[in-house]
């Protein structure tokens, strides 16, 4: 898949304020300062379009951008297939008061539980680092919920790949001790943008049973 177009569209402060769901939408989040905008930037191939920071908690709203795709041997065929990108607020560390954090655990949790558009959500994990507590509770917690999700590991590049490859190991024996299933899993790397057409190749995938059933149902 191919992305040939990718535009900023809004920052709501609440799911009621967020575009009309008339499309397939696709949120990331993870713990502060995991990667996420890089991430994001990779896929579009945009440097500026998701706001990097070195400072955690820099996204407070949830932002949203349009993205028009086409499968890689329709390329010149400019009829692309829209869906939504979304930019949540990291979840953990981050310089602010407890009611601000708060707001946004409410705000993030009224958007997974109520978006009835939401097609799925990436949860980012730093793959320098053995599992922690923190991103365990998060998925536990998608689980309690229903909400669908899949996994990317970030920063490969920034660690020696024996380790990346004991630590997501290490996060999957941690995922079996509550988990009887899986969720599909990429291991990325926003420098040398490695898992990037296999994220893209996913949604794409994700994109075709999502229209086609609405093709029936239509």
């Amino acid at each position: 898949m191919q992305i040939v177009k990718a535009t900023y569209l809004i920052s709501s402060p609440d799911f009621t304020q967020c575009p009309v769901a008339d499309r397939p939408e696709y949120a990331f989040i993870g713990r502060s300062n995991v990667g996420k905008s890089s991430v994001i930037n990779m896929l579009c191939n945009n440097q500026k379009l998701a706001k990097t920071s070195a400072s955690p908690g820099k996204t407070q709203l949830i932002n949203h951008f349009e993205i028009g795709s086409v499968a890689d041997k329709a390329v010149n065929n400019y009829n692309p297939t829209k869906w939504y990108l979304v930019d949540l607020p990291g979840y953990g560390y981050a310089k602010v008061s407890q009611r601000d954090r708060r707001r946004w655990e409410q705000m993030i949790e009224n958007y997974l539980r109520k978006r009835e558009n939401l097609s799925l959500i990436f949860v980012l994990i730093d793959s320098r680092h053995e599992p922690q507590k923190i991103d365990l509770d998060f998925i536990n917690q998608l689980g309690s919920w229903e909400i669908p999700f899949a996994l990317i590991f970030t920063k490969a590049d920034k660690e020696n790949q024996r380790v990346v490859a004991a630590n997501v190991k290490a996060f999957h024996a941690k995922m079996r001790e509550t988990w009887q299933f899986l969720p599909q899993h990429f291991v990325t790397s926003a420098v040398k943008k490695q898992g990037r057409d296999k994220i893209l190749g996913f949604i794409e995938e994700m994109n075709k049973g999502i229209l086609s059933k609405q093709n029936v149902i239509g």
